[in-house]
C-alpha cells in the first residue's frame, strides 16, 4: 500500500519534502500537487517508473511524458528554446503550461520525439512541487493524473488513495488541486502554436 503523506500546502515540511524526494531517489512512483491538477511522477532515470506511468494511464506508445523542472535555468540543459521561446518561456514560467521544445542529449531517446526530437518541458507555480524539484535537484519524468475513460485530472488525495493506493509508492496530500489540465504550446517554430486548451491564458500572446 502506498505512503500518504499530507504536506502543507503553502509551507511545505522540509522533513517530508525530503523523505519524498528519497523516494524518488529509490525509482519510486508517486503522486503530487501541480498548479493544473495531481501528477504521476518518477525520476528521469526510472525506466520502470515510466512504463507504471503508461500502465495507470492506459496509454499507447505515443503518449509523451512530461519533464517537471524546478526553472528556467533547468529549463536550458534539457531544451534549445530559440530566443523568441525563451522569452516567452520567462513570462510563462513558473505556471500551469507544457512547452513542447526541441530537446538536448541530456534528454533520454526514449523520451524523445522519434522524429522530431523534442520533449515537453514545464515549470509547475506550486511550493509542494517547487520544493521537491530543489530537494530532488532534478526534474520529474511526470503525467497528468487522469484516469483512463475521465476527462478531467483527479484533485482530491483522498480518491486517489483509493484507486491508486496498490499502484503507486508514496501519495502526497498537499489538498484540493485545480482539476484541469496545463495548456500545451509547440515552440518549435517560428511562433506558437496552441495544442492544447488548458488552464494557462493565451490572449496575451497567441495571435
Amino acid at each position: 500500500m502506498a505512503e500518504y503523506l499530507a504536506i502543507h500546502p503553502d509551507n511545505p515540511q522540509p522533513r517530508l519534502i525530503g523523505h519524498a524526494a528519497e523516494v524518488l531517489r529509490n525509482d519510486g512512483l508517486i503522486v503530487y500537487p501541480t498548479d493544473s491538477s495531481y501528477a504521476l511522477g518518477c525520476a528521469l532515470s526510472n525506466k520502470s517508473g515510466a512504463e507504471r506511468i503508461m500502465r495507470i494511464r492506459e496509454a499507447d506508445r505515443h503518449h509523451r511524458l512530461t519533464l517537471v523542472c524546478p526553472d528556467l535555468s533547468a529549463i536550458g540543459f534539457y531544451a534549445r528554446p530559440d530566443n523568441w521561446a525563451y522569452r516567452l518561456l520567462r513570462t510563462l514560467t513558473p505556471g500551469p503550461y507544457t512547452m513542447i521544445l526541441k530537446a538536448t542529449r541530456e534528454v533520454p531517446a526514449r523520451l524523445r520525439h522519434k522524429r522530431r526530437k523534442t520533449v515537453g518541458i514545464r515549470v509547475p507555480d506550486n511550493p509542494i512541487c517547487q520544493a521537491l524539484l530543489t530537494e530532488l535537484d532534478a526534474p520529474v519524468l511526470s503525467s497528468t493524473l487522469i484516469m483512463p475513460g475521465d476527462d478531467l485530472p483527479l484533485n482530491q488525495p483522498a480518491e486517489i488513495l483509493d484507486l491508486l493506493g496498490d499502484k503507486v509508492d508514496l501519495i502526497i496530500d498537499g489538498g484540493l488541486c485545480p482539476a484541469e489540465p496545463t495548456t500545451v504550446l509547440d515552440l518549435t517554430g517560428a511562433a506558437p502554436v496552441l495544442l492544447r486548451t488548458g488552464r494557462g491564458p493565451v490572449e496575451s500572446f497567441l495571435l
